[in-house]
């Protein structure tokens, strides 16, 4: 059952709570030292997202040095393709390589049967991660929202404009729908046994929700969210759930109405009074410090922490950033930012 003493947690209940709980999106990352060097003793990142020893050891690493209030699981959204059959590889210094799923003659070679095999691994990170969790820090599961899988298994890889997804998506929306149905079920189940093994909240990124237009948004982004979070909640009623929809801020006060989400992230382009208007009085806001910011230092990061506190101090509120850390970001920056929500 939740321990809803935690700070992170009482704050998706809907608990103002000052300071606000912190944790960072990537926060296990490529900008820690002991991170990187147990990257390199898994051999591959996919090997390490597979490896419950030492995936559970990174995602503790940043509790242990900075103290936050979640520890969020170490793993990839790719691994649900991967996980259906679709062949998945990450290339040094290129990103995830798919092959591409380009229609529904494609979607014949994935399957719903077996992924618990295949992930089963992840569970075992939970299930690490859970028992030697600090006191009053929260364990955050996570999936990616079936539309952001989608067009990495569309398109093959990233992508600025995504053509073959928005163009399959659009031109033939039924025929697309097939393929978010099967990312509903397979990440409503993942999700369920990541709650089984330890998880007390869950996180869906729907990172490259920005580029739909609005109908296609409700339809691909927005509902399958919505549906995943019932399902789920069917199974573990306790569990708050935050839907995190990149780049889709003015969708965003519809799909906090929905009962079924607890938490709203806000990316750093999303203006937070607006957010405190618009979403908080509906759900939790997470969010929505630059990154870019936080590589960069100075007396402004400071001055911009205060400014989100502030702005969203008038209800539950997550400290958190817009997006994920960068690599490149020094150490003594997030300890500054620390201090600063901390105050």
């Amino acid at each position: 059952m939740t321990d809803i003493s935690k700070p992170f947690l009482r704050a998706l209940r809907g608990e103002r709570i000052d300071p606000p709980p912190v944790w960072l999106m990537r926060q296990a990352g490529r900008y820690l030292p002991e991170y990187r060097a147990v990257r390199e003793q898994a051999g591959g990142f996919l090997n390490l997202c597979y490896d419950p020893v030492k995936a559970a050891e990174v995602t503790l690493q940043p509790l242990r040095r900075f103290g936050f209030d979640a520890a969020i699981l170490f793993s990839d959204i790719l691994v649900i393709p991967h996980a259906m059959g679709q062949d998945v590889r990450f290339e040094a210094g290129e990103g995830p390589r798919l092959k591409p799923i380009r229609d529904a003659g494609g979607l014949a070679g994935l399957s719903l049967n077996g992924i618990h095999d295949s992930l089963d691994p992840i569970y075992g990170t939970v299930e690490r991660v859970a028992e030697v969790l600090p006191d009053g820090t929260a364990l955050i599961g996570f999936a990616g929202a079936p539309w952001t899988v989608a067009t990495y298994m569309v398109e093959g890889c990233g992508s600025r404009d995504y053509p073959n997804a928005k163009g399959w998506a659009l031109g033939d929306p039924d025929g697309f729908q097939e393929l978010i149905d099967l990312l509903v079920q397979a990440t409503s189940a993942y999700l369920i046994r990541q709650v089984e093994a330890g998880a007390e909240a869950l996180q869906l990124f729907d990172t490259w929700a920005g580029v739909l237009p609005k109908h296609a948004f409700e339809r691909f982004s927005a509902q399958p969210i919505i549906e995943i979070a019932k399902r789920v909640k069917a199974v573990h009623t306790h569990i708050p759930i935050i839907a995190f929809p990149r780049g889709a801020a003015i969708y965003l006060p519809e799909l906090a109405r929905a009962p079924e989400i607890d938490g709203i992230g806000i990316d750093y382009a999303t203006d937070p009074d607006w957010a405190a208007r618009e979403i908080q009085p509906y759900a939790t806001v997470q969010g929505n410090f630059d990154p870019i910011l936080l590589m960069a230092g100075g007396e402004e990061l400071e001055r911009r922490t205060r400014s989100i506190v502030n702005a969203l101090s008038g209800g539950p509120h997550i400290f958190n950033l817009g997006h994920g850390i960068l690599p490149k970001t020094p150490i003594e920056h997030v300890e500054r930012l620390l201090k600063a929500v901390r105050g």
